[in-house]
């Protein structure tokens, strides 16, 4: 897996500090934000789940998420670190393939390491919007996921 991505022959290590952070993530939402009406997109949060005594992860294991969410991406979506265990997806397109791609996203790890799981929240973007407000709303959600447990993706449909 870590052929397609990165040039073969280089030793990088996919690891999670060499992601896009939250910084760099607002940005981005403020980018598309002006062109969600002719290109649609939302942002999806990939939380991890823990089912063991809750120490920090071991830097392999977030290299191995890492490595696991940048291959089940399509091409035109957009990975970053949210936060120490969550990770964040610009994905171009509507609701629907927002969906796909945070069930995609759950599934690859949830089993991949023993005890680990993830779920996600949804939220689409929308020109009214500001970039924190999008963030809040895609955190909301995977707020109520992580209480669903694995696999579950909550979209945000509501007002608050």
């Amino acid at each position: 897996m870590t052929s397609l991505l990165a040039p073969a022959g280089t030793e990088t290590s996919l690891d999670a500090a060499l992601l896009p952070g939250p910084t760099a993530l607002h940005h981005r939402l403020e980018d598309r934000l002006g062109t969600v009406t002719e290109h649609p997109a939302c942002l999806v949060v990939v939380g991890l789940l823990r089912k063991d005594t809750g120490w920090p992860l071991a830097s392999g294991a977030l290299t191995t998420v890492t490595a696991l969410l940048a291959g089940a991406l399509r091409d035109d979506d957009w990975l970053a670190r949210e936060d120490h265990t969550e990770f964040a997806v610009v994905v171009n397109g509507g609701a629907a393939a927002a969906d796909a791609v945070a069930a995609r996203l759950t599934g690859v790890v949830t089993g991949a390491i023993t005890g680990l799981h993830a779920c996600a929240g949804v939220a689409t973007l929308e020109e009214s919007l500001t970039a924190h407000e999008v963030e809040r709303r895609a955190v909301l959600c995977l707020d109520a996921a992580r209480h669903r447990g694995p696999n579950a993706v909550i979209h945000y449909a509501g007002t608050r």
